[in-house]
């Protein structure tokens, strides 16, 4: 099978829409098929160019056997409206122009979460008279005014007629959880075309591993029990909470908060630990895909926290997963839905009501305390985490677009 996959997000870039997109795609090729990535130069989320990329008009490079063709985009950090929809844009047009000129694939994937890159894929689909299959990572645009970075508006409404044309237009849609499929009913989609494909772990990479003495030696970690934030600093993690319960603990000098990464609200986090004099609160700037395993090592605990409101029930924050892989327990911070329910029902660490900075503080020094409890969720972490392999999960959604591939032109969506 000939796999064309639209994705704005690619390594070395790091975060779970790149992951997940490279993840899946090598074993795919690994499977026997051929697969072409469109994308850009990697800049997320500071806007800035990874070393030894330019922004050219169009280049090729083979990364691990998948095809991998970069378009020029305008490029912005992850922040402000105005300019991340020109850069949506620039991608939309310019990986629809590349795709035009590609080898005729048998099937096009485009992915959120924001849908010029799925309206992209579409158009490219239907000049091209192939397949269409919308991968779907986020309810957008819900998640940009559950985070209030947009107001309901005009904008807004046109947003979400778009959403719903994509939803109808595409063969299939392939969302990451459960929840998404049963909202995507409840809005009268047809559930014969909705496949869910959850995120997952490379298992091959996150396995359990002595804490990297060198690495805890240099962020002043050795002897701590430590609280770790690995991913985006955005606008839907409620952060602050996680800063308040860091003040709140900050007379357990055994206790440390590790963050890694960067994004929108980076620095006003940096801002606040500042302000307050948090010495329990390390953090270390974005690190390359590569390092996330040793920097998991140094953690007790992954935390995952989302804001206070009812969009994020529905999401399954990946980190999750490559917790599990590494035996690592979680603590979840966000509101009851589907990834409450897997921690609950693996036993796999402990949930509290999001932004609740007291839960949270005692939820941490509680498990600091009781070693046991501590090796239960970890043994529970790691027997669970075989059940999200990446392997699989590139599996189904493999089957999924195989079966898309074949159908006739007479059974796909209308335009």
């Amino acid at each position: 099978m000939r796999i064309l996959f639209l994705s704005d997000n690619f390594p070395p870039e790091g975060n779970a829409p790149a992951t997940r997109t490279y993840e899946h795609a090598i074993r795919w090729v690994r499977a026997g098929h051929e697969v072409t990535v469109i994308t850009c130069a990697p800049n997320f989320p500071e806007g800035k160019l990874f070393s030894g990329y330019r922004n050219r008009l169009r280049s090729v490079e083979n990364m691990d056997g998948i095809r991998v063709v970069r378009v020029k985009t305008y490029i912005t950090a992850n922040e402000g409206f105005v300019k991340r929809t020109l850069d949506y844009l620039s991608f939309m047009v310019s990986s629809v122009v590349a795709g035009l000129f590609e080898r005729r694939p048998d099937v096009v994937v485009a992915t959120s979460p924001q849908f010029f890159c799925a309206l992209g894929g579409w158009v490219l689909t239907r000049l091209r008279g192939l397949p269409f299959v919308f991968e779907l990572r986020d309810l957008w645009p819900a998640s940009i005014t559950a985070v209030g970075a947009m107001k309901r508006s005009l904008a807004v409404r046109m947003l979400e007629k778009l959403e719903m044309f994509l939803y109808r237009a595409a063969d299939a849609i392939v969302p990451v959880t459960h929840a998404f499929r049963d909202e995507l009913i409840r809005r009268g989609i047809d559930p014969a075309k909705i496949h869910v494909v959850l995120n997952g772990v490379d298992l091959s990479r996150y396995i359990p591993s002595d804490r990297s003495e060198m690495l805890a030696r240099q962020y002043d970690l050795q002897e701590r029990f430590v609280v770790g934030y690995l991913g985006t600093h955005g606008m839907a993690h409620g952060l602050d909470s996680v800063i308040e319960a860091a003040q709140l603990l900050r007379g357990r000098s055994d206790i440390a908060f590790f963050f890694a990464g960067s994004g929108a609200e980076r620095a006003r986090v940096e801002s606040l630990v500042e302000e307050r004099g948090l010495d329990n609160v390390r953090m270390i700037p974005r690190q390359p895909k590569e390092m996330m395993p040793q920097l998991w090592s140094l953690c007790d605990l992954s935390l995952i926290p989302l804001r206070d409101n009812e969009v994020f029930a529905s999401v399954i924050p990946s980190k999750l997963f490559e917790g599990m892989g590494m035996g690592i327990p979680a603590l979840m911070s966000l509101p009851q839905g589907e990834a409450t329910q897997i921690v609950i029902e693996t036993g796999c660490g402990r949930c509290v009501p999001p932004e609740d900075a007291r839960a949270m503080a005692d939820a941490i020094a509680g498990l600091a305390d009781d070693s046991d409890e501590l090796a239960r969720l970890r043994s529970n972490s790691l027997k669970a985490a075989p059940a999200y392999s990446r392997d699989r999960q590139a599996e189904l959604m493999a089957d999924i677009l195989a079966r898309v591939a074949e159908l006739p032109a007479s059974q796909r969506q209308a335009a």
